[in-house]
């Protein structure tokens, strides 16, 4: 559906302003498709996000600073995910014996657990929507969006 139509716009929108538009709305369609899937476990978005920086660790602890530079959302508290993925025994976050100051942060069994039930819905919610495209234009659409998020 054209993006005119989703705002019941009676005027002609420029390209530039479509696009923004079009990002908008394709975000918050894909991410409330993924919130269907992650809510049954109680889980954020960005709570999710962080389970799968740490688990990219491979049994590796990663800190603070690691896991906010990973993270798809550069505005997420981390300290309150990491909280709230605490209360729901997914990770575990101990001091550092080298560096007091540093917080080190480990998913548990029951973290990975999860993921694994997780990963082929998640899988299967990718593809819902890469179906739509040929391999040619999935290529093509990754270029343009790295390329029109990069400001000059």
């Amino acid at each position: 559906m054209e993006i005119e139509k989703v705002v019941k716009s009676n005027i002609n929108l420029d390209d530039s302003k479509k696009i923004i538009l079009n990002i908008i709305y394709t975000q918050n369609v894909v991410a409330d498709k993924f919130n269907e899937i992650i809510k049954p476990y109680d889980l954020s978005s960005e709570q999710y996000n962080v389970l799968r920086i740490l688990r990219g660790q491979k049994g590796r602890p990663a800190n603070m600073c690691i896991i906010q530079e990973r993270m798809l959302s550069k505005n997420s508290n981390t300290t309150r995910l990491i909280d709230k993925l605490l209360l729901k025994e997914l990770v575990t976050r101990e001091v550092c014996p080298e560096n007091r100051r540093k917080i080190e942060v480990l998913i548990t069994n029951k973290g990975l657990e999860l993921l694994k039930i997780l990963d082929p819905k998640v899988i299967e919610y990718e593809n819902q929507f890469a179906d739509n495209l040929s391999a040619t234009e999935k290529a093509q659409l990754n270029t343009l969006l790295e390329k029109y998020r990069t400001l000059k």
